[in-house]
C-alpha cells in the first residue's frame, strides 16, 4: 500500500515562498508519476503540477512562472517550491500518486493514492 506524507506547509506573506514535501513508501517499482492538487475551502480540488517518470512536468496557468515541481527518485520524494505566493494559493495542498509512470497530469482520476495534505495560508 503506497503511503503518502507531505510536509512544509505554513503560513507566510504575500510575495514568500514555501517549499513542500511529500516522501512516498510501501512500493518497489520505479515507474510512477506524481502531483500536487490544492483544494480550497468551497472549491473544487484542482491540479497544481504534476511529473512523470521521465522528470518531464505540467502546470496549471495560475502557477505557471512561480511554482516548479521537482523529484528525488532515490528518496521517492516529490517537491514544490512555490515562490511569489498570492493569497489565492491558500489552500489544503495535496499530494498524489499513480503507477502510470508513462502520464503527466492534472485529473485527479489519474492518481489512485493521496496524501492527508498540508495547509497553505498567504496573507495580504
Amino acid at each position: 500500500q503506497v503511503q503518502l506524507v507531505e510536509s512544509g506547509g505554513g503560513s507566510v506573506q504575500a510575495g514568500g515562498s514555501l517549499r513542500l514535501s511529500c516522501v512516498a513508501s510501501g512500493f518497489t517499482y520505479s515507474t510512477y508519476s506524481m502531483g500536487w492538487f490544492r483544494q480550497a475551502p468551497g472549491k473544487e480540488r484542482e491540479g497544481v503540477a504534476a511529473i512523470d517518470s521521465y522528470g518531464s512536468a505540467v502546470y496549471a496557468d495560475s502557477v505557471k512562472g512561480r511554482f516548479t515541481i521537482s523529484k528525488d527518485s532515490a528518496k521517492n520524494t516529490l517537491y514544490l517550491q512555490m515562490n511569489s505566493l498570492k493569497p489565492e494559493d491558500t489552500a489544503m495542498y495535496y499530494c498524489a500518486f499513480t503507477f502510470k509512470g508513462w502520464v503527466k497530469t492534472l485529473a485527479h482520476y489519474d492518481y489512485n493514492y493521496w496524501g492527508q495534505g498540508t495547509q497553505v495560508t498567504v496573507s495580504s
